[in-house]
């Protein structure tokens, strides 16, 4: 089966690295045009745009936390585009720390931080761009979460519910956008090799790790960037509203 997402609109979260890069990537490589969201790091997300296979791609910046913001790059994408025919959420933050020692306020702050980037900002800029596919016929959203809004993470408590968070709004969102052919789907990765695992994955940590799959790895970006691909696909409509764990049966749930 040839996968190709010729004359479709992309927009992709978090893609000046890790899963967010690879997967503006692999989009590109198979015709799509893919805007790069970055937030900080603009030269990292120039060599991801400079990389990508074909033309007309493009750049847009936001703060995940800054509501007037997503609104702004929504409105840059359409400006340039006139439509989203696939939005990735996949820009996010992992803090861990020793949560029950942690001093109030500082909880707090983490805990409010890490609700805005990986649930409140997905969640609206869900909203916005599913506004904008009711009036051009419908879309895809692929939201990445994580294998721990199953498990618990009891070194990232905000983290583990921002994701069980995200979950639940991508159900909802599938219930209440397919009557307009807006389809939604959930990808729940374990550990992947990025900027974002650096620490977690440091000595020998990793090694414990690794041991949760029977493939004794962590997962590669590419691997999560191809599923996210496939979810992307035309034709799988029916699986809107699903939750598809990759985690290299490090956690498995019935």
């Amino acid at each position: 089966m040839e996968i190709s997402f010729n004359n479709k609109i992309v927009l992709v979260t978090g893609a000046s690295r890790g899963i967010g890069a690879a997967t503006a990537r692999l989009f590109a490589e198979s015709k799509a045009t893919v805007a790069v969201h970055y937030h900080q790091n603009k030269q990292a997300a120039e060599s991801v745009m400079n990389s990508l296979p074909g033309t007309n791609h493009s750049m847009v910046q936001a703060d995940m936390a800054q509501p007037v913001e997503l609104k702004e790059m929504v409105s840059e994408v359409i400006e340039k585009y006139g439509r989203i025919d696939i939005l990735v959420n996949n820009a996010g933050i992992f803090e861990e720390n020793d949560m029950e020692k942690m001093p109030f306020d500082d909880f707090m702050n983490y805990w409010e931080k890490t609700i805005r980037v990986n649930l409140t900002g997905p969640a609206l800029l869900s909203q916005l761009v599913a506004r904008e596919m009711m009036k051009t016929g419908g879309g895809k959203i692929v939201n990445v979460t994580s294998r721990g809004a199953f498990r618990g993470e009891p070194t990232a408590w905000a983290y583990g519910a921002a994701k069980a968070g995200l979950n639940a709004t991508g159900q909802s969102m599938a219930k209440a956008l397919a009557k307009y052919g807006i389809h939604v789907f959930t990808l729940a990765p374990g550990f992947v090799e990025t900027d974002m695992t650096t620490t977690s994955l440091a000595g020998e940590k990793r090694k414990e790790i690794e041991s949760q799959s029977p493939l004794n790895r962590v997962a590669q970006p590419e691997e999560i960037a191809r599923a996210i691909l496939l979810l992307g696909t035309d034709g799988n409509e029916y699986m809107t509203g699903c939750i598809v764990d990759m985690n290299g049966a490090s956690y498995l749930r019935t």
